[in-house]
């Protein structure tokens, strides 16, 4: 019964919320070289993987903003323009400040419809005009009170070269007098990580009880108790108060659904034993509940955090290779919707950190032993992570490749000149045969990581001497670099494209030499000799014979 409750919440999830992310949070004393970093999945169903770029103006006084609800395009109005902004790659500026976000709903009574900023809007003003965290959370917190917040409960993570901080941010109940909303704002609470920490979110509200008199670890909105209380929502003391548990009550859906993905890094990553929490990650909210930061238990380097991002809870309880829903090819994805009912019974699949709908995805690297020009590198990759490669961006860059650029395909319009697209049609490819065209994908993408880092390290002495010797030309060289890889990369990919067809065309495996050549079969060579047939998992035989019975016996 209780598996069916559930997956029937699951349901309710996945139909409300139009954005389903993961974050990933990692401080300086958990990095291998020190560097902060947040990576975070853009996952819905309908976003076009696209790297936006603002670059830094100045403006003249009296200028405004206009504001379009972020993902929806929709106008709100507009609020007054700063004199000057700073340039942004992606989610990430030139002072290394690096912003993601997932969503989580909350109480429904509190969203204001008549708002003018959304989730989307207040990260990319804070990164155009803020340079560490904590002048981010003052720039969003302002902003959303001084003209309204219109989104729904957010976790935010924002980290500079320094700091890493987790935002949970949830508007006001309106409340009209004399026809004027005097609960205009938000409500929210930021705790900054301890050295040596991670942490992760997941479309799941997660800081429950904070600090009422610790500036320098936490900041909190002023009335953040006494507005849970007005509206009903909170009587006990102020030292119990749990932020999650009053404006973003989990349940097993949300649990299972989204907290599992924390459960999953925490698992992989953290200091002592996290089995301890496997039965709440499992959807019981009874159960021992997971922090809201760990200890690592190794330093966490740039690739290990981008392959966190590509899991499919390999190896645990949730690991979707021990079903028969897998397929025949081992595949470690459920299509939409998120639960299924057969013969009187509700069974729901799992939500892993890798999904298939992912718009843009990336790793912010802020490095405070690098100086700015060259600190801040954005690995940004689109589609869904486990078959999409990252290409490095300094933050310093003057332009993006054309190949990741805003309006060069949509989700309704194809390009063959988008990146978008050709990892599309590669991972749409792979979704076939995983166990076979997935792997070797993977392969490809491990290769192309590991050397892009190795060459990062490279780029960065060059660029440093630059610096020190003709600094107005080092913006330059990172531009240029951070354009042609990923150009190269748009054309590596094409034809890795190309030849996954041809290896792997019917269900077929050609076989190759030891130099990757395809082998033909001596007399001809365009002619290969029969392909390899590797078939089916086991456990899709066995599921087809208890299925079959005889009838497919000889």
């Amino acid at each position: 019964m209780k598996r069916l409750i559930i997956a029937t919440l699951l349901t309710t999830m996945v139909t409300n919320s139009g954005d389903a992310c993961t974050n990933l949070l990692i401080t300086r004393g958990a990095s291998v070289d020190g560097s902060t970093m947040v990576s975070y999945s853009a996952d819905s169903h309908t976003r076009y993987g696209t790297l936006v770029h603002y670059p830094a103006a100045t403006y003249p006084k009296g200028s405004m903003v206009k504001i379009y609800e972020w993902g929806k395009d929709r106008y709100l109005g507009e609020i007054p323009q700063v004199e000057k902004t700073y340039s942004v790659i992606g989610n990430m500026n030139e002072y290394q400040l690096v912003i993601g976000e997932s969503t989580w709903g909350g109480v429904e009574s509190q969203f204001d419809p008549e708002g003018i900023l959304d989730y989307g809007s207040l990260m990319y003003l804070a990164l155009q005009r803020a340079k560490t965290a904590r002048e981010a959370i003052e720039v969003i917190t302002s902003l959303a009170n001084q003209y309204g917040y219109v989104s729904t409960g957010e976790s935010i993570s924002i980290a500079d070269k320094n700091e890493v901080w987790f935002l949970e941010i949830i508007g006001k109940a309106p409340k009209k007098v004399n026809g004027v909303n005097v609960n205009k704002g938000a409500v929210w609470v930021a705790i900054k990580l301890p050295e040596g920490a991670i942490s992760a979110h997941a479309n799941q509200a997660r800081i429950t009880q904070f600090p009422l008199n610790d500036p320098e670890n936490c900041l909190y909105a002023h009335d953040v108790i006494k507005h849970a209380r007005e509206q009903g929502l909170y009587k006990g003391n102020d030292k119990d108060f749990s932020f999650a548990d009053t404006y973003g009550p989990a349940d097993g859906s949300t649990i299972r659904g989204c907290d599992a993905r924390v459960w999953s890094f925490f698992n992989r990553y953290a200091e002592g034993d996290m089995s301890i929490y496997l039965p709440y990650a499992l959807g019981d909210p009874s159960k021992k509940r997971m922090p809201l930061y760990v200890k690592a238990k190794q330093k966490i380097s740039v690739k290990d955090v981008a392959d966190m991002m590509r899991d499919h809870y390999e190896g645990t309880p949730m690991d979707m290779l021990n079903d028969i829903g897998a397929g025949g090819n081992a595949l470690p994805y459920r299509w939409r919707p998120m639960s299924f009912e057969i013969d009187g019974v509700t069974g729901f699949n799992e939500r892993a950190i890798a999904t298939q709908q992912t718009g843009f995805w990336f790793v912010g690297q802020s490095r405070s032993h690098v100086p700015d020009e060259i600190g801040g590198i954005f690995w940004f990759g689109v589609d869904d992570a486990a078959t999409s490669p990252l290409t490095p961006i300094y933050t310093s860059s003057k332009s993006i490749s054309t190949h990741y650029a805003l309006g060069n395909g949509s989700m309704i319009e194809y390009s063959a000149s988008s990146m978008f697209w050709l990892t599309n049609r590669i991972a749409q490819f792979a979704y076939l045969r995983y166990n076979h065209i997935g792997k070797e994908v993977r392969e490809v993408i491990d290769l192309h990581e590991k050397a892009k880092i190795a060459e990062v390290n490279a780029i960065d002495r060059t660029a440093a001497i630059l610096l020190n010797e003709s600094p107005g030309f080092v913006s330059e060289f990172l531009t240029n670099y951070s354009v042609s890889t990923a150009n190269s990369l748009f054309a590596k990919w094409k034809k890795l494209d190309e030849y996954l067809l041809v290896k792997y065309i019917d269900g077929n495996t050609k076989k190759q030499n030891t130099d990757g050549s395809f082998v033909t079969n001596g007399h001809s060579p365009v002619i290969p000799p029969p392909p390899h047939f590797p078939g089916y998992t086991d456990i899709w035989k066995k599921a087809v014979k208890s299925n079959a019975g005889d009838r497919l016996s000889l």
